[in-house]
C-alpha cells in the first residue's frame, strides 16, 4: 500500500471496504478493496472467487478490469486494485426527480446484458446483480464485485440465501438452493425496471414478503411449477392463492415503449426455462439500433484499417502453426451446444458430467473451472517491460564540436603525411648522392 496515496472511502461491505487512491508514481487514480478477512498464503489468495473470475473475463469493455493484487502475507492482509469508475447505478438515480432519457438507459443495459452474455459463456454467474455492483464512467457501464460468484457446472445445490433480496429470482426464494445462471437474468430484469421507473420493483421486507410482491405484480405461477419447487424445498410454504393474475409491470411504465415492456417480461418470466438468456436478450428488437451501429461501426474499422498482410509461414512456423491447432482442437467449446443462446445446459445430467470442474460444497474453492495461468501478487499488472529507447538527435552544437573534432584529426594526418614526404625525398636524394 505504500505505492498508493489513500484520499477518501467509496463505500463498505460484509466483506470488504472500497478506498478511492493515487499511484504516487503514475499519479493514476484507482479503487482499492481491501478485504476484512485475513488470508494465512498466497494459495488461499489464488483460490479466491474474485480473482480466478476476473483473471478468466478480463479483458473486456463491460468488466471491471483488476489491475493489481497486494497481499501482505506477515499481517495476512489482502487489497484488489480496480480501475476507478465515477459511480454506480443506484448513485445515479437516488433522489432523481425525472426520467433518464430512454436512448441512455437502452446503452446502458445493452452493456449490461452485454457483460452477463460474456460472463455466462465463459462459465460464470454473478449471483449479485443489483444496482449498486453496476458501476458507470460517463457513458461507459461495467459489473462489478465478482465475491459471489459460482462456475455454472457447479453441482447444486448452492447457498439459499444469496443475492439481494429485492433482485432475488423465485427459483432462489422458493427452493433449498437450486437456481442457475438464470437468477442472473431476474436481477437484470429489476435493474432494467428500477432504471426506468427510479424505484424498485420487488422491495420485500422479508423473504415471505418478497414472494407475495413478485406475485401481486407477476401472477402465481402455474401449479406445475410450483410442484417442481415445492420438489426442491423444505422451508417455503407454498399456499399461494391459486390463479391469481398480477397487476403487470406496463401499468407502472406507462411512459416506456412496448418493446421495452416487453424485453422487461421476458427477462422476469417466472419459470427460468422460458426467461431469455443475456444472448437472446441482445438480439431483442429494442436494442436493434445499437446492434446495427455496433455493426457499422465494426465494418468502419474494418475499412479503415485493413489487417496487413503476413509473409509466407516458414517450414518450422508451419509446423509450430499445426501443433498448436492440434493443441486448440483438443479443448472442449461450448459453442453449438444450444443453437438458440449458446449457453452450456445445466441439466442434471451435465451437471454429473462436469461434476469434476466443481464437486465441492458452496464454500469450497474449486468453484470454478481451473485456470492454467497462477495469479501474480504484489505485481503491477499494469507496468509495461522496459524498452530501449532511441538516441536523440544530435544539437547543432554537438554538430559543429564533432566537424571541429574531425577537421583537427585531417589536419594531422596531412602534417604527418607531408612530414613523411619529405623524409623520403631527402633519403631518396642522399642515396641518389651515395650511388653516384
Amino acid at each position: 500500500m505504500h505505492k498508493y496515496r489513500l484520499i477518501s472511502k467509496k463505500g463498505e461491505g460484509t466483506f470488504s471496504e472500497v478506498l478511492k487512491a493515487q499511484c504516487i508514481k503514475t499519479g493514476q487514480y484507482v479503487a482499492i478493496k481491501c478485504m476484512k478477512n485475513t488470508f494465512e498464503s498466497i494459495e488461499q489468495v489464488n483460490n479466491l472467487r474474485e480473482i480466478q473470475a476476473l483473471r478468466r473475463l478480463s479483458p473486456h469493455p463491460n468488466i471491471i478490469t483488476l489491475l493489481e493484487v497486494l497481499y501482505d502475507q506477515p499481517s495476512g492482509r489482502l487489497a484488489l486494485v480496480f480501475e476507478l469508475m465515477d459511480m454506480n447505478i443506484y448513485e445515479l438515480i437516488r433522489e432523481r426527480r425525472h426520467y433518464l432519457p430512454e436512448q441512455r438507459v437502452k446503452n446502458f443495459m445493452y452493456q449490461l446484458a452485454r457483460s452477463m452474455d460474456h460472463m455466462h459463456r465463459n462459465g460464470i454467474f454473478h449471483r449479485d446483480i443489483k444496482p449498486e455492483n453496476i458501476l458507470i464512467k460517463d457513458d461507459q457501464l461495467k459489473l462489478a464485485d465478482f465475491g459471489s460468484c459460482r462456475g455454472i457446472y457447479s453441482k447444486q445445490p448452492f447457498t439459499e440465501y444469496i443475492s439481494t433480496r429485492w433482485y432475488r429470482a423465485p427459483e432462489c426464494l422458493l427452493t433449498d438452493g437450486y437456481y442457475s445462471y438464470k437468477m442472473d437474468i431476474w436481477g437484470l430484469g429489476c435493474v432494467f425496471f428500477e432504471v426506468l421507473s427510479l424505484y424498485p420493483l420487488f422491495p420485500g421486507t422479508n423473504e415471505l414478503d418478497q414472494v407475495q410482491k413478485i406475485h401481486q405484480i407477476m401472477g402465481t405461477p402455474t401449479p406445475e411449477l410450483l410442484n417442481h419447487f415445492k420438489k426442491k424445498s423444505s422451508h417455503m410454504d407454498f399456499n399461494f392463492p391459486p390463479n391469481q393474475e398480477g397487476t403487470g409491470i406496463e401499468k407502472m411504465i406507462p411512459h416506456i415503449a412496448p418493446e421495452c415492456i416487453d424485453l422487461i417480461q421476458k427477462l422476469l418470466a417466472y419459470n427460468p426455462d422460458e426467461r431469455l438468456s443475456a444472448r437472446q436478450g441482445l438480439r431483442h428488437p429494442w436494442f436493434r439500433d445499437l446492434r446495427e451501429a455496433e455493426k457499422r461501426g465494426q465494418a468502419t474499422a474494418k475499412t479503415v484499417s485493413p489487417a496487413p498482410l503476413s509473409p509466407a509461414p516458414s517450414q518450422s512456423s508451419a509446423v509450430t502453426a499445426r501443433s498448436n491447432d492440434a493443441k486448440v482442437s483438443k479443448v472442449p467449446t461450448r459453442e453449438g451446444k444450444n443453437k438458440d443462446d449458446g449457453l452450456p445446459s445445466i441439466s442434471k445430467g451435465d451437471s454429473k458430467k462436469h461434476s469434476s470442474v466443481d464437486n465441492g460444497s458452496d464454500g469450497g474453492s474449486s468453484m470454478l473451472p481451473p485456470i492454467g495461468k497462477p495469479v501474480s501478487l504484489m505485481i503491477d499488472s499494469t507496468k509495461k517491460m522496459h524498452k530501449t529507447q532511441p538516441k536523440p538527435a544530435p544539437t547543432l552544437q554537438q554538430k559543429s564540436k564533432h566537424s571541429q573534432m574531425v577537421g583537427a584529426s585531417r589536419k594531422r594526418k596531412e602534417n604527418q603525411m607531408a612530414g613523411l614526404a619529405v623524409y623520403s625525398k631527402t633519403n631518396q636524394d642522399t642515396s641518389r648522392s651515395g650511388a653516384k
